[in-house]
């Protein structure tokens, strides 16, 4: 096309038509604009794909990450619902309940100094704000719903900061004059590994005497009472926010 331009406008000089040679060299520069126009725009729409193909990626590993992260959840809310009633049947102990089976007294005491915490799996949107790439995720909402959640998880962890304070003092310090930590933590192993660590020790009443009269120990179990059970408050809230931002980036991947 070009060569045809520059053929007429050839002509056009040779026949000192100049007037149409101006309309044949606009016409030239119209279509050369409208090339390059058309090449941008070409370039542009693969450059696009391109980063709607990334940003989809990223939201199918954010996916990964929060159905990891409900399974951890999911745990986390069972087992501090088990140590919220091994405290609660401790306490029972403390008012004056006789202790029947001392075994059964010795898991539950443990299951609560050997809490865990939680670490949320967000390595994608760790990965995204490292390299600065959160602004790849277009939707609004997919954005704001991943910041809600890291708020989440500060509240969980302050919550897990203030029992591991609250323990320190009132069951771990106490429990060092009053227990004799070695037989009661090889009957422990002995009983959650079905005895293949540990010994069965035989556990008896004088044990636990000393503790079971300590306002502090009794106060430190109904902390744990409190506090798992804010803990798991904040478990449940980040699983609701989990799951609807699921089905939120599942409705977003479904548009392409």
């Amino acid at each position: 096309m070009i060569k045809f331009f520059r053929k007429i406008r050839q002509n056009m000089i040779q026949e000192n038509r100049a007037s149409k040679y101006m309309l044949y060299a606009v016409g030239e520069i119209i279509l050369v604009v409208i090339g390059i126009l058309i090449a941008l725009q070409i370039n542009n729409t693969n450059e696009a794909k391109k980063e709607r193909a990334k940003e989809l990626n990223y939201l199918k590993n954010i996916k990964t990450d929060l159905n990891l992260t409900i399974t951890e959840l999911d745990l986390f809310i069972s087992t501090r619902n088990s140590q919220i009633e091994a405290a609660k049947r401790i306490i029972e102990h403390f008012d004056g309940k006789p202790i029947e089976d001392y075994n059964a007294f010795n898991k539950d005491i443990v299951d609560i100094y050997t809490w865990q915490r939680f670490f949320l799996i967000d390595n994608t949107f760790q990965e995204l704000t490292n390299s600065g790439n959160l602004a790849i995720i277009s939707n609004d909402s997919i954005k704001n719903a991943l910041l809600t959640m890291q708020t989440i998880y500060k509240k969980i962890k302050y919550n897990e900061d203030h029992f591991r304070y609250d323990a320190e003092v009132t069951l771990y310090e106490p429990s060092y004059d009053m227990l004799d930590i070695y037989p009661i933590s090889k009957n422990y192993f002995y009983q959650v590994t079905n005895g293949n660590m540990g010994e069965l020790v035989e556990l008896k009443k004088e044990d636990f005497a000393l503790m079971l009269t300590d306002l502090k120990q009794k106060n430190g179990f109904a902390f744990a009472i409190l506090e798992f059970t804010t803990m798991n408050m904040g478990f449940n809230d980040m699983k609701v926010k989990s799951q609807e931002l699921i089905r939120q980036i599942d409705a977003e991947i479904k548009k392409d």
